[in-house]
């Protein structure tokens, strides 16, 4: 029972997760149409490559015990394939200047997950060990991708707006942390639910700030002072209401490049 029911919570975890995965697929469309980057940042899809190259690694028979962790495994190399794929495809889009910022940040993760692969394939000889040597790594780049959403925080806190912080994916990410925090804890995993612990609680947090500010008009910011963040697509609706001859203006954001 124990079994299928951890089974069921890595698979509704892979379904959320791919909702979260997807979402910059509208970012990288926009991207190939207008044939460049507009500017917005990478380095969202690199740590998002370096997590999920962790945790596959992690899931594996050569890590885990056979295939206990499948589900990890399933999500994350699915990760991976969507994360190159982003990378690839802003690599080359962006300019030459663009093109050096991304190797200089791609390269030291290829290395990390690299070595971190060779240490405990050949240096460890138990699956113990190796489990603690590559969740510690891959708990460290979970931490920091988690990271990200303390900016949106303090810009939704300090504008009272959320035209930073879309709904749905704070709840596709509350959905997700949530789940692979109940997974981990269902296989005693410290190393699968740390992380979830840490993201959990900065998702509600997100949800709550969302139903406090929603109904609050959005502020007007000047588009080169906007953060590196999500936008939210209610205000792209209002201002395409208000005049949709009007020049387009690029918002630049972390995983979401809209055009007003």
């Amino acid at each position: 029972m124990g079994d299928r029911l951890r089974l069921a919570v890595g698979i509704m975890g892979n379904v959320a997760s791919m909702l979260l995965y997807a979402a910059p697929m509208l970012t990288f469309t926009r991207v190939i149409k207008k044939k460049k980057t507009e500017g917005f940042s990478c380095v969202p899809y690199v740590l998002a490559l370096f997590n999920c190259c962790l945790y596959t690694w992690y899931g594996l028979p050569v890590v885990s015990y056979r295939w206990e962790n499948f589900p990890v495994v399933t999500i994350n190399g699915i990760g991976i394939l969507l994360e190159i794929s982003f990378i690839l495809i802003y690599f080359w889009f962006s300019s030459a200047k663009g093109k050096k910022e991304v190797a200089k940040m791609v390269v030291p993760i290829v290395l990390i997950c690299v070595a971190t692969g060779i240490i405990s394939a050949f240096v460890f000889h138990d699956h113990r060990r190796r489990k603690v040597f590559v969740g510690s790594i891959g708990l460290v780049a979970s931490v920091a991708m988690y990271a990200s959403p303390l900016v949106v925080v303090r810009q939704v806190i300090k504008t009272k707006s959320v035209e930073f912080m879309p709904f749905y994916l704070s709840l596709f990410s509350f959905l997700a942390s949530g789940l692979w925090m109940a997974y981990g804890l269902l296989s005693h995993d410290l190393f699968l639910a740390s992380p979830n612990l840490v993201g959990t609680p900065l998702c509600i947090l997100q949800l709550i700030l969302y139903c406090k500010y929603r109904k609050n008009p959005i502020n007007e910011l000047e588009p080169q002072k906007w953060p590196d963040l999500e936008y939210n697509d209610d205000k792209l609706k209002q201002e395409l209401q208000l005049d949709e001859k009007k020049e387009p203006v690029v918002v630049v954001t972390g995983n979401l490049n809209i055009k007003i």
